[in-house]
């Protein structure tokens, strides 16, 4: 492969922390999600209801498109994702966190 050829592909590296204001809302939004996925066999159905019952961060992972991120930026193809969510202990405050992040509600 050229040097041409490989700097085609960018790996575009996303992290973010969200708070999960309103689970049931979460929740809902996804249940609709699920529901209106005729893709999804009533099996695999039932399954994605009951790991997003269990967990919020499966709720979001099952929301979270990694297309529509990158579908409207010109020249650009989306090949490859993978995604995943988890909870996490967060401090804004603690050393681990800060300078890493853009803190959306900090007054400019």
């Amino acid at each position: 492969m050229t040097s041409t050829e490989t700097t085609r592909f960018v790996r575009l590296r996303v992290d973010l922390v969200v708070e999960i204001a309103d689970p049931d809302r979460l929740r809902l939004a996804t249940y609709e999600q699920i529901d209106g996925d005729e893709s999804l066999a009533e099996e695999e159905r039932g399954h994605a209801r009951r790991m997003v019952e269990s967990d919020e961060a499966e709720a979001l992972a099952y929301l979270v498109e990694p297309f529509e991120l990158v579908e409207e930026v010109p020249g650009v193809e989306l090949v490859q994702a993978s995604w995943s969510s988890e909870h996490v202990d967060y401090d804004p405050r603690a050393a681990e966190w800060s300078g890493a992040f853009v803190d959306l509600d900090e007054d400019d």
